[in-house]
């Protein structure tokens, strides 16, 4: 029977479950639940009702303890952790039991702390994470990156906009809220580790109901690929969309975002200079992003008999075309995406955002 030695009521709640009576194992395991913010149930075999069995979200079992679970009904998350490398047993064990992993303390510590934090953020399906990046400057990328997220959150989806290209000026200026309250990426420079996730969403400003995580007007900051990776990685376990501005250079930290992506978008004005430099930008991305596509954008200033078919922009580049940006006047007079809510880019966003869900899933084109 498991005793609980939680202070929580004896109702189901959904933390952790860990069954051992190995004092040393225990107190690792404790220790590292305290650091991911939980407190665990603790027991020495499977419980009498199989409510509270199949109710943790995660089941760790001490080596000495599988032995008294042989006969607990099989189910998933269910985690065997020792501390003996050289146990011959240990493989034999996971098996009886039904074990998902075998861990070894302390080698495994910071994966398993990991999924106890999982477990306390309640963290389900990764956010869909879209970035967009410019085939030359100029090309509108911040202002579609910006238009994206508004529409996302106009939606009613959990939203984060990522400005990950420390000299484009700040995506919160673009959006009209430089002096919005929250912090900004000096902040979280020296991120290491695991960064969390409700955390990171609470400490951002607020514009307009999506969270945005833009740069100072400060002296610039160098962004070490680890801080990227760590709180990109965050902001994506909140679910929901992440929309990320990458610059055209790209750099370790830049690489580190590219990573994550489920779709990258390549904006790209229908201009035979623009489709060259673009060429050079989707070669470089294309190594590390598994779904690159091109986005036309409107060609200002250019004369019709230089504008090239957004059809022949995608053949030339040699990339899926996931759409044609219409001319919104509103935006190039200096209205805010945020402002043009009925303009062309929030329509092109909204049907980008209605389609592309599916279509990344089934590995169509958006």
């Amino acid at each position: 029977m498991v005793e609980v030695s939680a202070v929580e009521p004896r109702g189901v709640r959904r933390v952790p479950l860990i069954v051992t009576e190995d004092v040393v194992l225990l107190d690792d395991l404790l220790r590292l639940c305290a650091a991911a913010g939980v407190r665990p149930e603790v027991g020495h075999g499977a419980p009498e009702g199989r409510g509270r069995w199949e109710a943790a979200p995660l089941v760790l079992v001490g080596g000495d303890a599988a032995g008294r679970l042989r006969g607990a009904a099989r189910r998933d998350g269910v985690m065997l952790v020792g501390r003996d490398q050289d146990d011959p047993g240990v493989w034999r064990r996971a098996v009886e039991i039904g074990a998902e992993h075998v861990l070894m303390l302390p080698d495994a510590e910071q994966w398993l702390m990991d999924r106890i934090a999982d477990v306390a953020e309640g963290v389900g399906r990764p956010a869909l994470t879209v970035g967009v990046l410019g085939g030359r400057g100029g090309a509108g990328a911040s202002t579609l990156a910006c238009g994206l997220a508004t529409a996302s959150a106009a939606a009613g989806r959990r939203t984060l906009l990522v400005d990950a290209d420390p000299i484009g000026g700040g995506l919160d200026v673009l959006l009209g809220g430089e002096a919005a309250d929250g912090l900004r990426w000096p902040a979280f420079v020296h991120s290491r580790g695991r960064v969390g996730a409700t955390a990171l969403e609470e400490s951002l400003p607020c514009l307009n109901g999506l969270r945005v995580l833009s740069w100072d007007r400060g002296d610039l900051t160098v962004l070490p690929p680890e801080a990227m990776r760590v709180v990109l990685a965050a902001g994506r376990r909140r679910g929901g969309a992440v929309v990320v501005d990458l610059p055209r250079r790209i750099d370790a930290s830049s690489v580190e975002a590219l990573a994550q992506l489920d779709l990258a978008l390549l904006v790209v004005p229908p201009e035979l200079r623009a489709v060259a430099a673009a060429r050079r930008v989707a070669d470089a991305v294309g190594m590390v992003v598994r779904d690159l596509r091109v986005v036309t954008a409107p060609a200002r200033g250019a004369r019709r008999s230089g504008v090239l078919d957004p059809d022949e922009v995608a053949r030339l580049l040699g990339l899926p075309l996931a759409g044609e940006l219409p001319l919104d006047t509103g935006v190039l007079a200096g209205r805010t995406p945020q402002a043009e809510s009925g303009g062309p880019l929030r329509r092109f966003c909204t049907a980008f955002w209605e389609r592309v869900p599916v279509a990344v899933e089934q590995g169509e084109t958006p």
